[in-house]
């Protein structure tokens, strides 16, 4: 497959496309940037920076990937954005490079969907098969898991961790780390329980959402503290990986407070 770029594009020396990429009218692609095979840019497109884009993505138009990072502590140094296979960037879509400080990479996994107005800012890590609805925005050094789905308008403060299949709502203003498998709300936003329809849609057994509803029961629980509920949880749901993947979240270094239900 031969490589197309319309008249109008600017490639800049240095740029590096692989097989069967199409670039559409009106696109710059910077020296810096590395596209895989079968990217399709459609119009309009920036590319800036250090970017690497893989195969059989879909940028649509006036997107903006690799932009340097909007942080007053960076000095033009050199970072990246790294992006994964198969997702679709649609309209204004934003992504940021990495900081110094902040390890140098911005990472976005495969087979996930940026709709319009979405922002990645500088450091993000976000997995695989994630949604961000129209103008869902992170903030820096924040980290999604994989299936995550974030709602229209959506912002995320800075360094909060999103974990596995869990699904913020629209307009709801996170300011504090999301557990795997739950469902958020709100500005501030708060834990309204778990990602039932999201757990159903991705094949989980009864069984799974059923240790995972008793679990989210004990651990949000009005009777002893915090510590002791997650203790009992871990002990009680030994044998479910999924329990023990929300413990081991809650118990690992963060930059955050967890998000909880209003109630606790």
């Amino acid at each position: 497959m031969t490589v197309s770029v319309h008249p109008t594009a600017i490639l800049e020396p240095g740029a590096e496309l692989a097989e069967g990429v199409q670039v559409g009218p009106f696109c710059t692609v910077g020296a810096q940037v590395r596209i895989g095979p079968r990217v399709r840019l459609v119009s309009h497109v920036v590319l800036e920076g250090a970017t690497e884009i893989g195969a059989d993505c879909v940028v649509g138009p006036f997107a903006m990937l690799g932009g340097s990072p909007q942080h007053l502590a960076h000095r033009g140094e050199p970072t990246r954005l790294v992006i994964g296979e198969r997702n679709i960037i649609r309209e204004h879509a934003t992504m940021h490079t990495g900081t110094v400080g902040g390890g140098g990479v911005t990472r976005v996994g495969s087979d996930s969907l940026f709709m319009v107005g979405t922002h990645v800012a500088h450091d993000c890590r976000v997995g695989d098969g994630v949604a961000m609805a129209n103008n869902a925005a992170l903030g820096g050094h924040v980290q999604v898991g994989d299936h995550v789905f974030l709602g229209g308008l959506a912002g995320v403060h800075q360094h909060t961790r999103i974990g596995r299949q869990a699904f913020v709502g629209a307009s709801a203003m996170v300011t504090k780390d999301v557990i795997p498998f739950g469902s958020v709300w709100g500005n501030h936003a708060h834990l309204e329980g778990l990602n039932l329809v999201g757990l159903k849609r991705r094949g989980f057994a009864r069984e799974t959402i059923n240790d995972l509803r008793s679990a989210f029961r004990l651990l949000f629980a009005p009777e002893g503290t915090f510590q002791e509920r997650l203790v009992d949880a871990a002990r009680v749901f030994a044998g479910s990986p999924e329990v023990q993947e929300i413990v081991t979240f809650i118990r690992a270094d963060a930059s955050r407070p967890l998000c909880l239900p209003d109630t606790v």
